[in-house]
C-alpha cells in the first residue's frame, strides 16, 4: 500500500509544480468520449491500458469475474453491468466493444475444473449464472480453450441487448473477441472466418 501512496503523493507534486499538467487534467471535467468500450475479468494480471495502450478519457472499463456479461433480460434494470453496457451504448456512443479473456483466469478455471466453491457461495453462485453450464472440462493451467469458448458466448450474449443490437443494425459499433496470454502478453483476437483466435 506505501508504493501507491508514494505514487499518488508523486502525482500530486507533479501537477503542483507543472501548470501544464493541471491543464491536460482539467480537461477530464468537460466530459468522457471513450473510444471502446472494454469488457474484462477483474484478475490484477489484466491491465487494459498496458495491453492496448490506452490514455485516461479512451477505454470505458467493465471488469467482472470472469469477463461474464449477464445474459439480457428485460427486468435488467437494476444490474450494474447491463446500466455499464447501455450507457456506453446509449450515452457515451462508442464504437467498438472488446470482450478480453485471458489465460489462467481463475473464474473459467473454477468452473472448467468443476471446482467445489462452497466456501466462497457468492462467487460459486455467480459463476454458476453466468457461465454456460456445458463448458467443457479442462484442467490445463493456462484454460486457453475453455476462456476462448467463454468469450465467444459473452459477444453472443452482449448481441442481444437492445442497445448493442440497435448500434450494431445501423452500423455504429462492432464487438472484437480478444485472449490475452497473462504468460507471454501475447493478444489473440477472435477471427469469425476461422472461428478461431489468431495473434493481432
Amino acid at each position: 500500500m506505501e508504493t501507491f501512496i508514494q505514487q499518488a503523493r508523486s502525482l500530486n507534486a507533479r501537477i503542483a509544480e507543472r501548470p501544464e499538467e493541471r491543464e491536460s487534467f482539467g480537461r477530464f471535467a468537460a466530459g468522457q468520449s471513450p473510444l471502446a468500450l472494454f469488457i474484462t475479468c477483474s484478475d490484477s494480471r489484466v491491465v487494459p491500458s498496458f495491453i492496448t495502450g490506452a490514455r485516461p478519457g479512451e477505454l470505458f472499463e467493465l471488469r467482472t469475474a470472469g469477463n461474464a456479461v449477464p445474459a439480457y433480460q428485460d427486468d435488467m434494470t437494476a444490474c450494474a453491468e447491463a446500466a455499464t453496457i447501455e450507457y456506453a451504448m446509449r450515452v457515451l456512443k462508442v464504437a467498438d466493444i472488446i470482450v478480453c479473456g485471458h489465460s489462467h483466469c481463475g473464474a473459467v478455471g473454477a468452473r472448467a475444473r468443476a471446482e467445489d466453491l462452497n466456501d466462497a457461495p457468492c462467487v460459486r453462485d455467480w459463476l454458476a449464472e453466468q457461465f454456460a453450464a456445458d463448458l467443457p472440462l479442462d484442467d490445463t493451467p493456462a484454460v486457453a480453450g475453455a476462456v476462448q469458448r467463454h468469450v465467444r458466448e459473452q459477444l453472443d450474449r452482449l448481441r442481444a441487448y437492445p442497445s448493442v443490437r440497435e448500434r450494431m443494425d445501423a452500423g455504429e459499433v462492432t464487438l472484437h473477441g480478444w485472449f490475452y496470454e497473462v504468460h507471454t502478453g501475447l493478444v489473440m483476437a477472435h477471427d469469425q472466418e476461422t472461428d478461431a483466435f489468431l495473434p493481432l
